[in-house]
């Protein structure tokens, strides 16, 4: 190739380069005047969707609404206004498009950010479904998957979990939402239960007896619901009574009572002269005849 073809060449590219950067500088001051207004229609919606917000949070407030769906209603809001905004910001900076168009495009891009972003979405649904039932209020302690604590907040994502020993736990929503959850304190009041044993040598209705008047006496002890002593089982060194009651549902309650029943029965028994025994271990010596002794004789 000749020097000079090879030069025209070289600055026939440069002048395409050259055609084309000003073209795209001509299109950009072209354009500006539209993502100034795009920009502006950006902010409008900031400021309808801050307002409409507090709107919504004004008119749930009214209500005996759950707070975890309340957060849900300003959520589900906010994120309305700021589709439609988005939307005509993009049709205002690209004329050439039309919403059937965009919703069609948003529609392939939802289905491929779903499949990359699985459990993010997965999380986000269970989040709201969760939001929307009934049960597992803000203020519940629950169980799932051996996490136990009182549910703090509920956002679309997680839910956070205080622990009884004082620590926050983070759990996904689609983890509450797939396993079984088993809320502690549904209701205000729950049974609790305890073994009581005594010794094979016990008049087993006096004993009963003895126990159920002593539960009877605790103050926490919700009588009125009933206070079941049943003999359950022959142990190894007693027979063992399971002794339930009906006391406050949190899990405080729930040790102060017990604690108050154990000694009130451990109280009683003792003043009744009845044992409580320790396990007996029973040892058989055996004399064991040399080998050969009975031919001898």
């Amino acid at each position: 190739m000749a020097p000079d073809e090879s030069f025209d060449r070289t600055v026939n590219t440069i002048a395409t380069l050259q055609d084309q950067l000003v073209g795209m500088g001509e299109g950009l001051i072209r354009a500006l005047p539209n993502l100034a207004i795009a920009l502006f229609i950006l902010f409008i919606t900031w400021i309808i969707a801050k307002f409409a917000a507090k709107i919504a949070d004004g008119l749930t407030g009214k209500t005996e609404i759950r707070p975890s769906l309340k957060n849900l209603i300003d959520t589900v809001v906010k994120l309305a206004i700021w589709i439609v905004g988005l939307m005509v910001a993009l049709i205002v900076v690209m004329p050439g498009m039309t919403p059937a168009s965009l919703i069609a495009g948003l529609g392939i891009g939802a289905v491929a950010i779903g499949f990359a972003f699985q459990d993010i979405f997965e999380n986000f649904l269970a989040g709201v479904l969760i939001m929307l039932r009934e049960k597992m209020r803000i203020g519940d302690v629950i169980e799932c998957e051996g996490i136990i604590g009182k549910v703090e907040h509920i956002t679309l994502r997680e839910t956070y979990v205080r622990k009884l020993s004082g620590e926050v736990t983070l759990v996904p929503n689609s983890m509450l939402f797939k396993n079984p959850v088993e809320i502690l304190t549904d209701e205000t009041e729950r049974r609790h239960e305890v073994v009581a044993g005594v010794s094979y040598d016990t008049d087993l209705d006096h004993a009963a007896e003895v126990i159920r008047k002593a539960v009877e006496g605790v103050d926490n002890v919700l009588t009125d619901k009933g206070i079941d002593v049943f003999a359950s089982e022959f142990a190894d060194s007693s027979v063992n009574f399971n002794v339930r009651w009906w006391a406050g549902s949190k899990p405080r309650d729930m040790h102060e009572s017990r604690d108050r029943v154990v000694r009130a029965i451990k109280r009683a028994l003792d003043d009744a002269g009845i044992e409580i025994p320790f396990p007996y271990i029973t040892h058989t010596f055996k004399e064991r005849v040399p080998l050969g002794s009975a031919s001898e004789s």
